[in-house]
Protein backbone atom coordinates (compact mmCIF):
# COMPACT_ATOMS: atom_id res chain seq x y z
CA UNK A 1 0.00 0.00 0.00
CA UNK A 2 1.27 3.55 -0.94
CA UNK A 3 1.35 6.17 1.41
CA UNK A 4 2.13 9.87 1.07
CA UNK A 5 5.70 9.20 2.73
CA UNK A 6 6.52 7.29 -0.23
CA UNK A 7 4.98 9.49 -3.05
CA UNK A 8 8.10 11.70 -3.47
CA UNK A 9 10.40 8.98 -3.33
CA UNK A 10 8.42 7.32 -6.64
CA UNK A 11 8.17 10.45 -7.99
CA UNK A 12 11.66 10.91 -8.23
CA UNK A 13 12.24 7.57 -9.61
CA UNK A 14 10.04 8.72 -12.01
CA UNK A 15 11.64 11.99 -12.94
CA UNK A 16 14.95 9.73 -13.10
CA UNK A 17 13.46 7.25 -15.73
CA UNK A 18 11.92 10.63 -17.53
CA UNK A 19 15.33 11.92 -17.68
CA UNK A 20 16.99 8.73 -18.94
CA UNK A 21 14.23 8.61 -21.64
CA UNK A 22 15.20 12.12 -22.67
CA UNK A 23 18.69 10.96 -23.04
CA UNK A 24 18.29 8.24 -25.08
CA UNK A 25 15.89 9.94 -27.05
CA UNK A 26 18.42 12.67 -27.82
CA UNK A 27 21.20 9.64 -28.73
CA UNK A 28 18.42 8.05 -31.45
CA UNK A 29 17.91 11.82 -32.85
CA UNK A 30 21.76 12.52 -33.25
CA UNK A 31 22.68 9.36 -35.38
CA UNK A 32 25.32 6.96 -34.64
CA UNK A 33 28.34 9.80 -34.41
CA UNK A 34 28.94 13.14 -35.69
CA UNK A 35 31.88 11.46 -38.28
CA UNK A 36 29.01 9.40 -39.63
CA UNK A 37 26.91 12.62 -39.78
CA UNK A 38 29.88 14.54 -41.65
CA UNK A 39 30.71 11.83 -44.14
CA UNK A 40 27.04 11.81 -45.12
CA UNK A 41 27.24 15.72 -45.70
CA UNK A 42 30.40 15.07 -47.12
CA UNK A 43 28.89 13.38 -50.17
CA UNK A 44 26.50 15.85 -50.84
CA UNK A 45 23.27 14.03 -48.86
CA UNK A 46 21.22 14.95 -46.04
CA UNK A 47 20.52 13.01 -42.95
CA UNK A 48 17.51 10.92 -42.73
CA UNK A 49 15.44 13.33 -40.37
CA UNK A 50 16.67 16.71 -42.24
CA UNK A 51 14.84 14.84 -45.61
CA UNK A 52 11.39 13.76 -43.26
CA UNK A 53 11.66 17.05 -41.76
CA UNK A 54 11.61 18.30 -45.61
CA UNK A 55 8.95 16.00 -47.07
CA UNK A 56 6.28 16.83 -43.91
CA UNK A 57 4.61 19.32 -42.82
CA UNK A 58 6.80 21.29 -39.54
CA UNK A 59 6.81 19.93 -36.60
CA UNK A 60 4.01 17.16 -37.41
CA UNK A 61 6.51 13.69 -37.88
CA UNK A 62 5.33 10.93 -35.67
CA UNK A 63 8.04 7.98 -35.73
CA UNK A 64 7.65 4.38 -35.12
CA UNK A 65 10.00 2.14 -33.14
CA UNK A 66 12.87 4.55 -32.59
CA UNK A 67 14.16 2.46 -30.34
CA UNK A 68 14.13 -1.19 -32.07
CA UNK A 69 17.39 -2.81 -32.50
CA UNK A 70 18.61 -6.17 -34.02
CA UNK A 71 18.93 -9.46 -32.41
CA UNK A 72 21.70 -10.80 -34.63
CA UNK A 73 24.66 -11.98 -33.73
CA UNK A 74 27.21 -13.17 -35.59
CA UNK A 75 30.18 -11.24 -37.64
CA UNK A 76 30.59 -8.72 -35.06
CA UNK A 77 26.73 -8.04 -34.84
CA UNK A 78 26.55 -8.85 -31.85
CA UNK A 79 28.14 -5.24 -30.33
CA UNK A 80 26.60 -3.20 -32.74
CA UNK A 81 23.09 -2.53 -32.16
CA UNK A 82 22.46 1.13 -32.89
CA UNK A 83 18.66 2.37 -32.08
CA UNK A 84 16.48 2.58 -35.63
CA UNK A 85 18.90 -0.25 -36.78
CA UNK A 86 19.29 2.16 -39.87
CA UNK A 87 15.53 3.49 -41.02
CA UNK A 88 13.28 5.81 -39.55
CA UNK A 89 9.53 5.03 -40.04
CA UNK A 90 6.77 6.88 -38.82
CA UNK A 91 3.68 9.12 -40.16
CA UNK A 92 3.19 12.56 -40.71
CA UNK A 93 1.21 15.75 -42.87
CA UNK A 94 1.68 17.28 -45.85
CA UNK A 95 -0.72 19.96 -47.18
CA UNK A 96 -2.63 18.38 -43.56
CA UNK A 97 -3.28 15.30 -45.05
CA UNK A 98 -1.70 11.95 -43.31
CA UNK A 99 1.39 10.33 -45.09
CA UNK A 100 3.66 7.76 -44.38
CA UNK A 101 7.24 7.76 -44.69
CA UNK A 102 10.14 5.78 -44.20
CA UNK A 103 13.48 6.75 -44.85
CA UNK A 104 17.03 4.61 -44.70
CA UNK A 105 19.46 6.19 -42.57
CA UNK A 106 23.09 6.07 -44.52
CA UNK A 107 25.20 6.12 -41.30
CA UNK A 108 23.85 3.25 -39.71
CA UNK A 109 24.76 -0.58 -41.81
CA UNK A 110 24.85 1.82 -44.55
CA UNK A 111 21.15 1.97 -44.82
CA UNK A 112 21.64 -2.07 -45.48
CA UNK A 113 18.31 -3.99 -44.94
CA UNK A 114 18.46 -6.72 -41.80
CA UNK A 115 14.98 -8.56 -40.28
CA UNK A 116 14.60 -5.71 -37.84
CA UNK A 117 14.76 -3.31 -39.97
CA UNK A 118 12.25 -5.14 -42.74
CA UNK A 119 10.03 -5.45 -40.20
CA UNK A 120 9.75 -1.53 -38.80
CA UNK A 121 9.01 -1.27 -42.76
CA UNK A 122 6.66 -4.00 -43.19
CA UNK A 123 4.69 -2.38 -40.12
CA UNK A 124 4.47 0.79 -41.55
CA UNK A 125 3.56 -0.37 -45.04
CA UNK A 126 0.57 -2.46 -43.31
CA UNK A 127 -0.67 0.95 -41.50
CA UNK A 128 -0.44 2.68 -44.50
CA UNK A 129 -2.64 0.32 -46.42
CA UNK A 130 -5.23 -0.03 -43.57
CA UNK A 131 -5.06 3.93 -42.93
CA UNK A 132 -6.16 4.50 -46.69
CA UNK A 133 -2.80 7.14 -46.58
CA UNK A 134 0.20 7.44 -49.11
CA UNK A 135 3.59 5.72 -48.40
CA UNK A 136 6.27 7.68 -49.34
CA UNK A 137 9.81 5.86 -49.21
CA UNK A 138 13.17 8.40 -48.65
CA UNK A 139 15.59 5.39 -50.31
CA UNK A 140 19.13 5.72 -49.51
CA UNK A 141 21.03 2.25 -49.03
CA UNK A 142 23.23 -0.38 -49.35
CA UNK A 143 20.38 -3.39 -50.01
CA UNK A 144 20.40 -6.43 -47.91
CA UNK A 145 22.37 -6.80 -44.93
CA UNK A 146 25.03 -9.63 -45.21
CA UNK A 147 25.57 -10.56 -42.40
CA UNK A 148 22.25 -11.28 -41.28
CA UNK A 149 21.77 -13.72 -44.73
CA UNK A 150 18.51 -14.63 -46.10
CA UNK A 151 16.61 -13.58 -43.32
CA UNK A 152 17.70 -10.06 -45.06
CA UNK A 153 16.24 -11.53 -48.65
CA UNK A 154 12.83 -12.61 -46.75
CA UNK A 155 12.75 -8.81 -45.76
CA UNK A 156 12.73 -7.73 -49.17
CA UNK A 157 10.13 -10.23 -50.24
CA UNK A 158 7.83 -8.77 -47.27
CA UNK A 159 8.45 -5.22 -48.62
CA UNK A 160 7.18 -6.58 -52.21
CA UNK A 161 3.79 -8.51 -51.50
CA UNK A 162 2.98 -4.60 -49.32
CA UNK A 163 4.05 -3.24 -52.32
CA UNK A 164 2.29 -4.94 -54.38
CA UNK A 165 -1.13 -5.33 -52.09
CA UNK A 166 -0.76 -1.44 -51.72
CA UNK A 167 -0.90 -0.86 -55.72
CA UNK A 168 -3.76 0.66 -57.36
CA UNK A 169 -5.09 1.40 -52.96
CA UNK A 170 -3.04 4.36 -52.34
CA UNK A 171 -0.14 6.07 -53.62
CA UNK A 172 3.48 4.81 -52.81
CA UNK A 173 6.15 6.95 -54.13
CA UNK A 174 10.03 6.07 -54.15
CA UNK A 175 12.41 9.19 -53.69
CA UNK A 176 16.01 7.53 -54.77
CA UNK A 177 18.32 9.81 -52.71
CA UNK A 178 21.38 7.17 -52.70
CA UNK A 179 22.18 3.86 -54.06
CA UNK A 180 19.83 1.15 -54.45
CA UNK A 181 21.08 -2.05 -56.09
CA UNK A 182 20.28 -5.59 -56.73
CA UNK A 183 16.86 -7.06 -55.68
CA UNK A 184 16.47 -3.61 -53.58
CA UNK A 185 15.73 -1.80 -56.88
CA UNK A 186 12.50 -3.97 -57.61
CA UNK A 187 10.45 -2.17 -54.54
CA UNK A 188 10.33 1.11 -56.33
CA UNK A 189 9.90 -0.38 -59.71
CA UNK A 190 6.53 -1.57 -57.89
CA UNK A 191 5.15 1.57 -56.83
CA UNK A 192 3.58 4.42 -58.66
CA UNK A 193 6.10 7.13 -58.91
CA UNK A 194 10.17 7.41 -58.68
CA UNK A 195 12.04 10.83 -58.00
CA UNK A 196 15.79 10.62 -58.30
CA UNK A 197 18.25 12.84 -57.56
CA UNK A 198 21.36 13.51 -59.97
CA UNK A 199 24.52 12.57 -59.16
CA UNK A 200 24.14 11.26 -55.65
CA UNK A 201 21.00 8.12 -56.58
CA UNK A 202 21.77 5.05 -58.21
CA UNK A 203 19.76 2.25 -59.54
CA UNK A 204 21.03 -1.11 -61.04
CA UNK A 205 20.93 -4.54 -60.55
CA UNK A 206 23.99 -5.28 -61.16
CA UNK A 207 26.72 -2.77 -60.59
CA UNK A 208 29.54 -1.54 -62.73
CA UNK A 209 32.30 -4.44 -61.48
CA UNK A 210 29.79 -6.63 -61.81
CA UNK A 211 29.53 -5.73 -65.38
CA UNK A 212 32.92 -5.60 -66.48
CA UNK A 213 33.55 -9.24 -65.24
CA UNK A 214 30.66 -10.59 -66.98
CA UNK A 215 30.73 -8.28 -70.45
CA UNK A 216 33.81 -6.85 -70.24
CA UNK A 217 31.96 -2.84 -70.44
CA UNK A 218 33.49 -0.25 -68.57
CA UNK A 219 31.07 2.12 -67.23
CA UNK A 220 30.43 4.28 -64.06
CA UNK A 221 27.49 3.83 -61.67
CA UNK A 222 26.03 6.95 -62.82
CA UNK A 223 26.19 5.86 -66.38
CA UNK A 224 24.76 2.78 -65.48
CA UNK A 225 21.97 3.27 -63.55
CA UNK A 226 21.71 7.42 -62.54
CA UNK A 227 18.92 9.61 -62.91
CA UNK A 228 19.42 10.90 -66.18
CA UNK A 229 19.77 7.69 -67.52
CA UNK A 230 16.35 6.46 -66.19
CA UNK A 231 14.83 9.44 -66.72
CA UNK A 232 15.63 9.37 -70.64
CA UNK A 233 16.46 5.75 -71.62
CA UNK A 234 15.05 3.58 -69.30
CA UNK A 235 11.73 5.06 -68.22
CA UNK A 236 12.27 3.81 -64.36
CA UNK A 237 12.60 7.31 -63.63
CA UNK A 238 9.43 9.62 -63.81
CA UNK A 239 11.11 12.69 -62.05
CA UNK A 240 14.49 13.56 -61.80
CA UNK A 241 15.97 16.85 -60.14
CA UNK A 242 19.35 18.65 -59.58
CA UNK A 243 19.60 18.62 -55.44
CA UNK A 244 16.96 16.95 -52.85
CA UNK A 245 15.38 20.03 -52.10
CA UNK A 246 13.74 20.74 -54.97
CA UNK A 247 12.96 16.62 -55.42
CA UNK A 248 11.26 16.73 -52.00
CA UNK A 249 9.53 20.21 -52.71
CA UNK A 250 8.44 18.64 -55.95
CA UNK A 251 6.71 15.39 -54.13
CA UNK A 252 4.84 17.69 -51.63
CA UNK A 253 3.76 19.09 -54.93
CA UNK A 254 2.62 15.72 -56.44
CA UNK A 255 0.60 14.36 -53.42
CA UNK A 256 -1.24 17.51 -53.53
CA UNK A 257 -2.65 16.21 -56.55
CA UNK A 258 -3.72 12.75 -55.64
CA UNK A 259 -6.01 11.06 -53.35
CA UNK A 260 -5.75 9.41 -49.95
CA UNK A 261 -6.60 6.22 -51.29
CA UNK A 262 -8.71 4.64 -54.06
CA UNK A 263 -11.65 5.40 -52.55
CA UNK A 264 -12.07 9.48 -52.18
CA UNK A 265 -11.69 11.78 -55.35
CA UNK A 266 -8.72 14.03 -55.66
CA UNK A 267 -8.40 17.24 -53.96
CA UNK A 268 -10.19 20.04 -55.15
CA UNK A 269 -9.14 23.76 -54.56
CA UNK A 270 -10.81 26.81 -55.76
CA UNK A 271 -9.29 28.50 -58.71
CA UNK A 272 -9.13 32.21 -60.19
CA UNK A 273 -8.26 30.91 -63.47
CA UNK A 274 -11.77 32.01 -64.89
CA UNK A 275 -13.70 28.21 -66.46
CA UNK A 276 -15.17 30.33 -69.29
CA UNK A 277 -12.05 31.75 -70.59
CA UNK A 278 -11.44 32.08 -74.16
CA UNK A 279 -8.16 31.05 -75.64
CA UNK A 280 -7.97 32.50 -78.95
CA UNK A 281 -3.79 31.89 -79.14
CA UNK A 282 -5.05 28.23 -79.30
CA UNK A 283 -6.43 29.55 -82.77
CA UNK A 284 -2.63 30.46 -83.72
CA UNK A 285 -0.86 27.92 -81.98
CA UNK A 286 -1.85 25.21 -84.23
CA UNK A 287 -1.31 25.18 -87.69
CA UNK A 288 -4.24 23.62 -89.94
CA UNK A 289 -1.71 22.11 -92.65
CA UNK A 290 -0.93 18.82 -90.38
CA UNK A 291 2.40 18.45 -91.49
CA UNK A 292 3.82 21.47 -89.63
CA UNK A 293 5.17 20.70 -86.10
CA UNK A 294 4.13 22.72 -83.24
CA UNK A 295 4.71 22.44 -78.77
CA UNK A 296 1.69 20.54 -77.32
CA UNK A 297 2.91 22.11 -74.21
CA UNK A 298 1.78 25.14 -75.25
CA UNK A 299 -1.49 23.93 -75.81
CA UNK A 300 -1.76 22.23 -72.46
CA UNK A 301 -0.93 24.79 -70.91
CA UNK A 302 -3.48 27.41 -72.86
CA UNK A 303 -6.30 25.10 -71.71
CA UNK A 304 -5.52 24.13 -67.92
CA UNK A 305 -5.61 26.45 -64.62
CA UNK A 306 -2.99 29.18 -64.97
CA UNK A 307 -0.71 26.97 -67.14
CA UNK A 308 0.56 24.80 -64.13
CA UNK A 309 1.62 21.23 -65.34
CA UNK A 310 3.46 17.96 -63.46
CA UNK A 311 4.61 16.22 -66.44
CA UNK A 312 5.51 12.79 -66.09
CA UNK A 313 7.69 11.19 -67.78
CA UNK A 314 8.89 14.60 -69.25
CA UNK A 315 12.59 13.32 -70.63
CA UNK A 316 11.53 9.50 -71.87
CA UNK A 317 8.77 8.91 -74.86
CA UNK A 318 8.51 12.90 -75.67
CA UNK A 319 6.60 11.98 -78.40
CA UNK A 320 3.78 11.80 -75.76
CA UNK A 321 2.98 13.85 -73.40
CA UNK A 322 1.86 12.93 -69.70
CA UNK A 323 0.73 15.47 -67.47
CA UNK A 324 -0.94 16.06 -64.31
CA UNK A 325 -3.09 19.51 -63.72
CA UNK A 326 -6.11 20.97 -62.66
CA UNK A 327 -9.11 22.09 -64.51
CA UNK A 328 -11.91 24.70 -62.64
CA UNK A 329 -9.08 23.18 -59.85
CA UNK A 330 -10.58 19.84 -60.29
CA UNK A 331 -7.49 17.57 -61.06
CA UNK A 332 -6.91 16.01 -64.18
CA UNK A 333 -4.59 13.39 -66.50
CA UNK A 334 -3.99 14.79 -69.87
CA UNK A 335 -2.33 12.53 -72.35
CA UNK A 336 -1.36 14.31 -76.04
CA UNK A 337 0.15 13.44 -78.57
CA UNK A 338 3.57 15.84 -79.15
CA UNK A 339 4.50 16.80 -83.07
CA UNK A 340 7.27 18.08 -82.38
CA UNK A 341 9.25 14.65 -81.25
CA UNK A 342 8.88 11.87 -84.13
CA UNK A 343 5.49 13.42 -85.28
CA UNK A 344 3.15 12.52 -82.54
CA UNK A 345 3.74 8.95 -83.39
CA UNK A 346 2.70 5.96 -81.29
CA UNK A 347 5.71 3.92 -80.86
CA UNK A 348 6.79 1.11 -78.66
CA UNK A 349 8.35 3.25 -75.21
CA UNK A 350 5.13 6.05 -75.87
CA UNK A 351 2.28 2.98 -75.63
CA UNK A 352 4.20 2.26 -72.45
CA UNK A 353 4.28 5.26 -71.13
CA UNK A 354 0.96 6.50 -72.03
CA UNK A 355 -0.99 2.56 -70.82
CA UNK A 356 1.18 3.50 -67.27
CA UNK A 357 -0.01 6.64 -66.53
CA UNK A 358 -3.75 5.50 -67.69
CA UNK A 359 -3.67 2.88 -65.52
CA UNK A 360 -2.42 4.96 -62.35
CA UNK A 361 -5.41 7.62 -62.96
CA UNK A 362 -8.09 5.32 -63.07
CA UNK A 363 -6.92 3.78 -59.93
CA UNK A 364 -7.20 7.15 -58.04
CA UNK A 365 -10.33 8.72 -59.25
CA UNK A 366 -8.44 10.87 -61.95
CA UNK A 367 -10.22 12.23 -65.08
CA UNK A 368 -8.69 11.25 -68.45
CA UNK A 369 -8.05 14.43 -70.57
CA UNK A 370 -6.62 12.75 -74.27
CA UNK A 371 -5.73 14.86 -77.37
CA UNK A 372 -4.92 13.77 -80.09
CA UNK A 373 -2.70 14.22 -83.59
CA UNK A 374 -1.46 11.43 -84.05
CA UNK A 375 0.01 10.02 -87.71
CA UNK A 376 -0.68 6.48 -86.61
CA UNK A 377 2.00 3.81 -85.13
CA UNK A 378 6.13 4.25 -85.56
CA UNK A 379 6.63 1.71 -88.61
CA UNK A 380 9.70 -0.43 -88.79
CA UNK A 381 11.74 -3.74 -88.46
CA UNK A 382 12.89 -2.71 -85.51
CA UNK A 383 9.51 -1.68 -84.04
CA UNK A 384 7.68 -4.36 -85.70
CA UNK A 385 10.60 -7.19 -84.09
CA UNK A 386 10.21 -5.16 -80.45
CA UNK A 387 6.44 -5.86 -80.40
CA UNK A 388 4.93 -3.00 -81.11
CA UNK A 389 2.08 -4.88 -81.81
CA UNK A 390 1.78 -6.53 -78.31
CA UNK A 391 3.15 -2.74 -76.78
CA UNK A 392 -0.01 -0.74 -78.18
CA UNK A 393 -2.04 -3.43 -77.00
CA UNK A 394 -0.78 -1.94 -73.54
CA UNK A 395 -2.22 1.52 -74.44
CA UNK A 396 -5.62 0.16 -76.11
CA UNK A 397 -6.21 -2.05 -72.53
CA UNK A 398 -5.84 0.65 -70.68
CA UNK A 399 -8.07 2.78 -72.09
CA UNK A 400 -10.93 0.16 -72.42
CA UNK A 401 -10.52 -0.52 -69.08
CA UNK A 402 -10.71 2.69 -67.03
CA UNK A 403 -14.01 3.37 -65.27
CA UNK A 404 -12.75 7.18 -64.98
CA UNK A 405 -14.72 10.10 -67.03
CA UNK A 406 -12.76 10.32 -70.52
CA UNK A 407 -13.10 13.14 -72.73
CA UNK A 408 -10.57 13.28 -76.01
CA UNK A 409 -11.13 15.85 -78.42
CA UNK A 410 -9.08 15.49 -82.07
CA UNK A 411 -6.93 18.54 -82.80
CA UNK A 412 -5.49 17.25 -86.09
CA UNK A 413 -4.75 14.01 -87.38
CA UNK A 414 -6.11 10.97 -86.11
CA UNK A 415 -5.27 8.16 -88.63
CA UNK A 416 -5.80 4.41 -88.54
CA UNK A 417 -4.88 2.26 -85.45
CA UNK A 418 -3.74 4.85 -83.66
CA UNK A 419 -6.86 6.98 -83.69
CA UNK A 420 -8.80 3.87 -82.02
CA UNK A 421 -6.29 3.15 -79.47
CA UNK A 422 -6.37 6.83 -78.18
CA UNK A 423 -9.48 6.86 -76.20
CA UNK A 424 -11.75 7.14 -79.65
CA UNK A 425 -15.64 7.02 -78.51
CA UNK A 426 -15.86 3.08 -79.91
CA UNK A 427 -13.27 2.25 -77.13
CA UNK A 428 -15.47 3.91 -74.94
CA UNK A 429 -14.62 7.58 -74.55
CA UNK A 430 -17.26 9.29 -72.13
CA UNK A 431 -17.10 12.46 -74.56
CA UNK A 432 -15.10 12.82 -77.94
CA UNK A 433 -14.89 16.57 -79.72
CA UNK A 434 -12.73 18.12 -82.27
CA UNK A 435 -11.32 21.10 -83.99
CA UNK A 436 -12.42 21.64 -87.29
CA UNK A 437 -8.61 21.65 -88.26
CA UNK A 438 -9.38 17.50 -87.54
CA UNK A 439 -8.52 14.89 -90.17
CA UNK A 440 -9.70 11.33 -88.71
CA UNK A 441 -9.49 8.67 -91.56
CA UNK A 442 -7.62 4.97 -92.29
CA UNK A 443 -4.60 7.25 -93.37
CA UNK A 444 -3.72 9.70 -94.72
CA UNK A 445 -5.07 11.33 -98.11
CA UNK A 446 -1.86 10.22 -100.13
CA UNK A 447 -1.35 7.18 -98.79
CA UNK A 448 -5.09 5.94 -99.20
CA UNK A 449 -5.19 7.86 -102.99
CA UNK A 450 -2.23 5.80 -103.80
CA UNK A 451 -3.94 2.85 -102.35
CA UNK A 452 -7.63 2.90 -104.03
CA UNK A 453 -6.64 4.52 -107.07
CA UNK A 454 -2.91 3.17 -107.69
CA UNK A 455 -4.87 1.90 -111.46
CA UNK A 456 -6.02 4.89 -112.42
CA UNK A 457 -3.06 7.03 -111.42
CA UNK A 458 -0.79 4.46 -113.34
CA UNK A 459 -2.86 4.66 -116.72
CA UNK A 460 -3.00 8.64 -116.40
CA UNK A 461 -1.11 10.60 -118.86
CA UNK A 462 0.49 12.64 -116.18
CA UNK A 463 0.13 10.90 -113.36
CA UNK A 464 1.66 13.36 -111.06
CA UNK A 465 -1.15 15.53 -112.01
CA UNK A 466 -3.66 12.80 -111.49
CA UNK A 467 -2.60 11.64 -108.04
CA UNK A 468 -3.46 15.23 -106.77
CA UNK A 469 -6.58 15.25 -108.28
CA UNK A 470 -7.37 12.23 -106.01
CA UNK A 471 -5.92 13.43 -103.03
CA UNK A 472 -8.66 16.27 -103.17
CA UNK A 473 -11.29 14.13 -104.31
CA UNK A 474 -10.57 11.63 -101.32
CA UNK A 475 -9.92 14.49 -98.77
CA UNK A 476 -13.61 16.14 -99.98
CA UNK A 477 -15.21 12.97 -99.74
CA UNK A 478 -13.67 11.27 -96.42
CA UNK A 479 -11.49 14.06 -94.87
CA UNK A 480 -13.66 16.77 -94.44
CA UNK A 481 -13.94 18.51 -91.26
CA UNK A 482 -17.63 17.31 -90.23
CA UNK A 483 -17.39 13.32 -91.53
CA UNK A 484 -17.15 12.10 -88.19
CA UNK A 485 -19.80 14.60 -86.80
CA UNK A 486 -21.95 13.79 -89.29
CA UNK A 487 -21.60 9.89 -88.36
CA UNK A 488 -21.72 10.42 -84.50
CA UNK A 489 -18.21 9.27 -84.35
CA UNK A 490 -17.31 12.53 -82.48
CA UNK A 491 -20.36 14.54 -80.09
CA UNK A 492 -19.53 17.97 -81.29
CA UNK A 493 -16.82 19.90 -83.85
CA UNK A 494 -16.15 22.80 -81.20
CA UNK A 495 -13.89 26.31 -81.58
CA UNK A 496 -10.62 26.00 -80.51
CA UNK A 497 -10.92 28.95 -78.42
CA UNK A 498 -14.13 27.59 -76.52
CA UNK A 499 -12.14 24.41 -75.77
CA UNK A 500 -11.71 25.21 -72.06
CA UNK A 501 -15.09 25.76 -71.26
CA UNK A 502 -16.51 23.16 -72.88
CA UNK A 503 -13.87 20.39 -71.07
CA UNK A 504 -14.86 21.79 -67.92
CA UNK A 505 -18.43 21.79 -68.10
CA UNK A 506 -18.05 18.18 -69.69
CA UNK A 507 -15.97 17.22 -66.62
CA UNK A 508 -18.30 18.88 -64.23
CA UNK A 509 -21.23 16.35 -66.26
CA UNK A 510 -19.12 13.45 -65.62
CA UNK A 511 -18.32 13.94 -61.79
CA UNK A 512 -20.86 11.74 -60.88
CA UNK A 513 -20.00 9.05 -63.81
CA UNK A 514 -20.21 5.16 -62.29
CA UNK A 515 -19.12 2.37 -64.40
CA UNK A 516 -18.62 -1.22 -63.82
CA UNK A 517 -16.66 -3.79 -64.99
CA UNK A 518 -17.73 -7.73 -65.17
CA UNK A 519 -16.94 -9.43 -62.16
CA UNK A 520 -13.65 -11.07 -62.33
CA UNK A 521 -10.35 -11.70 -60.31
CA UNK A 522 -8.45 -9.73 -62.44
CA UNK A 523 -7.95 -9.06 -66.25
CA UNK A 524 -4.98 -10.65 -68.28
CA UNK A 525 -3.40 -7.60 -70.11
CA UNK A 526 -0.71 -7.93 -72.54
CA UNK A 527 2.77 -7.50 -71.35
Amino acid sequence: MTTLDDAPVEANEARGRAAELRKIKEQVHAGPSERATQAQKAKGKLTARERIDLLLDEGSFCEMEPLRRHRATGFGLENKKPYTDGVITGWGTVHGRTVFVYAHDFRIFGGALGEAHANKIHKLMDKAIAAGAPLVSLNDGAGARIQEGVAALAGYGGIFQRNTKASGVIPQISVMLGPCAGGAAYSPALTDFVFMVRETSQMFITGPDVVKAVTGEEITQNGLGGADVHAEKSGVCHFAYDDEITCLEEVRYLLSLLPQNNRENPPVVESEDPAERRSDELLDLVPADGNRPYDMHAVIAELVDDGEVLEVHERWATNIICTLARMDGQVVGIIANQPQALAGVLDIEASEKAARFVQMCDAFNIPILTLLDVPGFLPGVDQEHGGIIRHGAKLLYAYCNATVPRISVVLRKAYGGAYIVMDSQSIGADLTYAWPTNEIAVMGAEGAANVIFRRQIAEADDSDAKRAEMVKAYKTELMHPYYAAERGLVDDVIDPAETREVLIRSLAMLKTKHAELPQRKHGNPPQ
